[in-house]
C-alpha cells in the first residue's frame, strides 16, 4: 500500500516537473515569438523611415538644384541682357558728352545719366556675381571663400578671421553647397545677429570635413528658434542634409552663436 502511495506521489511530482518545464518552454517560445515579431515590425518601421528620409532627401536635392539653375539663369540674363544694354547706354552717353554742339546744361544731365548707368552696372554685376560666383568654377572653394570674405570686409568695420584647409576631392556641386552655407551664415550673423566679428574654420576630416562658424552677435534662443526657423536657417539645414551632414548650434543671448557642421561629402 505504501509502495503504491509513494509511486503515485513520484508520478505526481514527475508530472508537475514536466508540466513546469512545458510551461517554461511555452513561455520562452511566446517570448521569442513576440521578440522576433516585434523586431520585424521595428525593422519594417525603420525601413519605412529610411525610405521616407531618402524621398525627402531627393526632394531637397531637386529643390536646391532648381534654385541654383534659376540663379544661374537670372545671373546670365543680368549679364547678357541688362548689363549689355547698360553698356550701350553708357557708350552712347559718353559720345553725346564729347559732342561740342550740345549745351553745357544738357551735358550736366548726360553726366548724371552716365553716373546712374555706371552705378547700375556695378550693382547688376555684383548681383550676378552673388547669384553665381564664376571664381568658384575657375579657382575652387578656398579662393571663392576668400573673395567672399573680402567683399564683406572691404569698406566696412566687419572683421572676419578664417582658417581654410583645402578639401581635395570635393565635387563642384558640393563646393557650391559649402559656399552657399557660408554665405548664408555670414548674412544671418550680420543682419539678424548684428555681429561685428566672425570666425570660420574649415578642416578636412576622414572622408569629409568640419566647418565651424562663430560670431559675436546678439545670439538667439535655440528652443524658440527651432519652432520658427527662418528661411536662411532652413536653407542651411537643407544643404547640410544634402551633404550627408549634421548641424549643431550653440547660442545664447548677448554671447553670440557657434555653428558646427560635420559632413561626409566625398563620393556623393
Amino acid at each position: 500500500m505504501e509502495e503504491k502511495y509513494f509511486a503515485s506521489q513520484e508520478e505526481i511530482i514527475g508530472a508537475l516537473v514536466y508540466g513546469i518545464i512545458f510551461l517554461v518552454l511555452v513561455t520562452l517560445g511566446l517570448i521569442l515569438f513576440f521578440y522576433y515579431s516585434r523586431r520585424k515590425l521595428v525593422e519594417k518601421e525603420i525601413e519605412k523611415i529610411n525610405i521616407k528620409l531618402d524621398h525627402q532627401r531627393k526632394i531637397l536635392q531637386t529643390t536646391i538644384k532648381v534654385q541654383e539653375e534659376e540663379r544661374h539663369r537670372i545671373a546670365q540674363d543680368l549679364h547678357d541682357a541688362i548689363s549689355s544694354k547698360l553698356n550701350v547706354v553708357s557708350l552712347t552717353t559718353n559720345v553725346l558728352i564729347e559732342d561740342e554742339t550740345i549745351a553745357n546744361e544738357h551735358k550736366d544731365a548726360l553726366n548724371h545719366i552716365l553716373d546712374i548707368t555706371t552705378r547700375t552696372l556695378e550693382s547688376s554685376r555684383k548681383i550676378a556675381h552673388e547669384l553665381m560666383p564664376p571664381i568658384l568654377d575657375k579657382f575652387g572653394l578656398t579662393v571663392a571663400l576668400e573673395e567672399l570674405f573680402d567683399e564683406f570686409t572691404s569698406n566696412t568695420d566687419i572683421n572676419i578671421k578664417h582658417d581654410i584647409e583645402s578639401i581635395e576631392g570635393l565635387e563642384k556641386s558640393n563646393e557650391l553647397h559649402v559656399f552657399r552655407i557660408t554665405q548664408e551664415l555670414i548674412n544671418n550673423a550680420l543682419v539678424h545677429g548684428k555681429a561685428s566679428e566672425l570666425q570660420l574654420e574649415l578642416r578636412k576630416k576622414d572622408n569629409g570635413f568640419v566647418l565651424v562658424f562663430k560670431d559675436n552677435g546678439v545670439g538667439f534662443d535655440i528652443k524658440t528658434n527651432k519652432k520658427k526657423s527662418g528661411i536662411g536657417l532652413q536653407n542651411i539645414k537643407s544643404r547640410v542634409a544634402i551633404l550627408n551632414g549634421q548641424l549643431f548650434v550653440k547660442s545664447s543671448k548677448k554671447t553670440g552663436s557657434i555653428f558646427t557642421i560635420n559632413c561626409k561629402a566625398y563620393g556623393h
